[in-house]
């Protein structure tokens, strides 16, 4: 009866020591994940859902134009249906950017404060680039960044445009066409509406 009463014992005093007994050789990765933390940025849907009406220009534009954009079709960050990138209703202003770039977060709270200033303007849309979701994510949280962000893990849209540097930012009028491409650095609030009111013809406050 001896062993019998320990073998009964044995859990009531593991229970008392705190520990946790574990069978089958099941470790802590057995029991339930932690939920993934919800993603900063805004759903991808409304960048190929036209508007109600285009806006007009309210200045004059610059004619350079560098083509349509390329076609390719990326990811949304946030998940959900992959958006062909000729799909994306204009006017927008497009940033490349990735969180190990010092100068991508250096301005991307100027490209947050773009997309509140110039809603229902223009589209402000970010793109990942060979980034981990986890850094990604992390400079969104850090920094408020709300709008879409597309992820482009392999580059595929800087190998178009035959760019490798970032921060690239693309200006993309109502026609689907780049009318500038920006690799002049870290852009600030200033730099920013002189860009869209020069090459898109539309006038935001800085």
């Amino acid at each position: 009866m001896k062993p019998r009463l320990a073998a009964l014992l044995v859990p009531v005093l593991l229970a008392l020591a705190g520990c946790t007994a574990t069978t089958g050789g099941e470790g802590p990765a057995a029991g339930p994940t932690r939920a993934a933390r919800p993603s900063p940025f805004a759903d991808c849907a409304t960048l190929t859902t036209a508007p109600d009406a285009t806006p007009a220009p309210t200045g004059s534009a610059t004619t350079d134009t560098g083509g349509p954009l390329p076609e390719l079709v990326l990811s949304c960050f946030t998940g959900g249906a992959p958006v062909a990138l000729r799909d994306i209703h204009g006017p927008a202003v497009i940033n490349v950017w990735a969180s190990w770039c010092p100068p991508c977060r250096k301005e991307l709270p100027a490209f947050q404060r773009l997309s509140v200033r110039a809603a229902g303007q223009l589209q402000v849309i970010g793109v990942n680039s060979r980034d981990s979701r986890d850094g990604a994510q992390a400079v969104g949280e850090d920094f408020g960044i709300r709008f879409p962000v597309l992820f482009d893990q392999g580059e595929a849209l800087q190998r178009e445009l035959r760019r490798t540097a970032v921060p690239l930012t693309l200006l993309v009028d109502a026609q689907g066409r780049i009318r500038h491409t920006d690799t002049s650095g870290a852009l600030d609030d200033a730099r920013l509406a002189d860009l869209v009111r020069r090459h898109l013809g539309l006038v935001v406050p800085a």
